[in-house]
């Protein structure tokens, strides 16, 4: 077994690498934001330069959390690099320490980091997130009153169901205009077609003004109110408009729960959720593909190819992650295979190349 000195020095070592390449990847990413906010608030005369600093300062964890897959690959490409040019591998194999041996530390920091990144570290960037997209509306709020994107909302009530389509919204979906809804009863059967200038939401129906009501038994009827029972409130449609990843770990399944009882989609809270829970096992798969690309001594030569490689495997990895996440997200694929799968095959291609290496 490896002894807890060597396996101190190597956690020590991988920290310090990751974290580098964290700080760096965080810097970088801040910078840009910087630049780019100052520009776009360039004509608000209201707008300092403190509060820009201080807006992309929220704003950042939560782009630098995506980005944490690849901060580990860098980083272990780094410490295994760093450790081979030093001839410190070549020392630990002669004293007859496999490769098994000294990647269980670096394995048990990531997914140590993994699993604090997720309860930790994802509730601080998605508060921070909420909080930025907040002061950013405001800002913004002569260009962000109104939403050009249609709004389909699946609804219930004490009357039956409902479908409701909107071809602009604001105030979080709370206000609609050039609205049509498609009423049912509670056995499902149609009963009427409301079309109606604008609808907003109060306490238990949406107050519809100018409509006009067609039905299959009478003859098309314009109003100047027509009241539709809902089970939705404020809160329900409004958090339709949050993107999952301003929502924390710990809140997700219960929005997903509330989600669904509204009618709406969950599918994006669901995906997000599984999403997490796999970044522990995401990470360790990033540290067992450096490792199959990064393990070889520097008198062999090829270590710039393998370098190429790794990156080039650890990319493949991460952009194939997001291509199943979309299609999970798209319902396509279950949110829970969307998730894993990349983790779990990753995980297991690295370690059959390291198999091939050090075993034959």
């Amino acid at each position: 077994m490896i002894g807890h000195t060597l396996a101190l020095y190597l956690s020590k070592r991988f920290l310090l690498a990751i974290g580098s390449v964290f700080a760096a990847l965080f810097a970088l990413i801040y910078l840009i934001d910087f630049v780019e906010m100052l520009r776009r608030t360039s004509g608000l005369p209201d707008v300092s330069t403190g509060f820009v600093a201080l807006l992309c300062l929220e704003r950042v964890p939560a782009v630098s959390e995506q980005l944490l897959p690849f901060t580990v690959l860098a980083g272990s490409m780094f410490a295994f690099v760093s450790l081979s040019r030093r001839l410190e591998l070549v020392v630990v194999r002669s004293a007859g320490v496999s490769a098994w041996q000294f990647l269980a530390p670096p394995l048990l920091i990531v997914l140590t980091l993994g699993v604090l990144s997720v309860i930790a570290y994802n509730p601080l960037s998605a508060g921070l997130k909420e909080r930025a997209d907040r002061s950013e509306t405001e800002i913004f709020r002569a260009g962000r009153i109104q939403t050009d994107t249609s709004l389909w909302i699946r609804q219930r009530s004490i009357d039956g169901q409902a479908i409701v389509r909107s071809e602009f919204s604001s105030d979080g979906g709370t206000k609609l205009s050039a609205v049509t809804a498609f009423v049912y009863d509670a056995s499902g059967a149609f009963l009427e077609r409301v079309e109606a200038a604008t609808a907003q939401l109060q306490p238990g129906f949406w107050d519809m003004k100018d409509a006009r009501i067609t039905s299959p038994d009478d003859e098309p009827l314009a109003v100047e109110g027509y009241w539709l029972a809902t089970n939705l409130t404020a809160e329900m449609v409004t958090q339709s408009f949050v993107a999952p990843d301003a929502v924390s770990f710990w809140e997700l399944p219960e929005i997903a729960r509330r989600t669904q009882q509204a009618g709406l989609d969950p599918g994006g809270y669901r995906l997000r959720y599984q999403s997490l829970l796999a970044r522990p096992l995401l990470l360790a798969a990033m540290v067992l593909i450096a490792a199959a690309f990064s393990l070889r001594f520097f008198r062999f030569g090829g270590v710039t190819r393998m370098l190429a490689g790794g990156a080039a495997a650890g990319f493949v990895l991460y952009v194939a992650t997001k291509l199943v996440g979309d299609l999970g997200g798209a319902g396509l694929l279950s949110a829970p295979f969307a998730a894993w799968s990349p983790a779990v095959i990753g995980s297991l291609l690295g370690t059959l190349v390291l198999l091939h290496q050090e075993d034959g």
